[in-house]
């Protein structure tokens, strides 16, 4: 990836819905070659996909939370990501180094169904314990990064 790639990365990052003619004049180069670029660029997985960014609340998800996971010693944590990934409120999960070794930031309507959430998580076989902290406000989230010139892909 050099750094007419990174470029394109970085302003489809911020706003996917650029023009391959606006990306075209933004890097010097022509809308088809821009195209070819970022078709490359999807082929190769550096991009994996283009989505709506929404705000939760007004689509009637108000409540967000990070529920932290703590497996029991016999955790199959295979068998634990498939059934995370099987939960439609969980908006994302990370494997963390230390106690609890997973995250999850969910979104759910009303405070009833994280309760049922919180319940339906425990019961996962693995899963010893949950800790769970409800969000008051979103100051931001998924802010997008440059691509560092050293860290860029093929």
């Amino acid at each position: 990836m050099d750094e007419i790639d990174q470029t394109i990365v970085n302003l489809l990052r911020t706003d996917g819905r650029t023009s391959y003619a606006e990306l075209a004049r933004r890097v010097g180069l022509t809308a088809p070659s821009v195209q070819d670029r970022v078709t490359k660029l999807e082929k190769n997985g550096i991009i994996t996909g283009y989505k709506a960014v929404v705000d939760s609340e007004t689509i009637g998800l108000g409540i967000t939370a990070l529920i932290g996971i703590i497996p029991d010693n016999s955790a199959d944590h295979l068998d634990i990501c498939e059934r995370l990934r099987a939960i439609p409120q969980i908006e994302s999960c990370y494997f963390l180094a230390g106690v609890e070794c997973y995250q999850l930031k969910v979104r759910v309507p009303k405070m009833g169904d994280l309760e049922t959430l919180i319940h339906r998580v425990g019961a996962i076989p693995g899963v010893a314990q949950t800790r769970t902290t409800i969000t008051l406000s979103t100051k931001w989230e998924d802010r997008p990064q440059p691509v560092p010139p050293e860290q860029a892909g093929p």
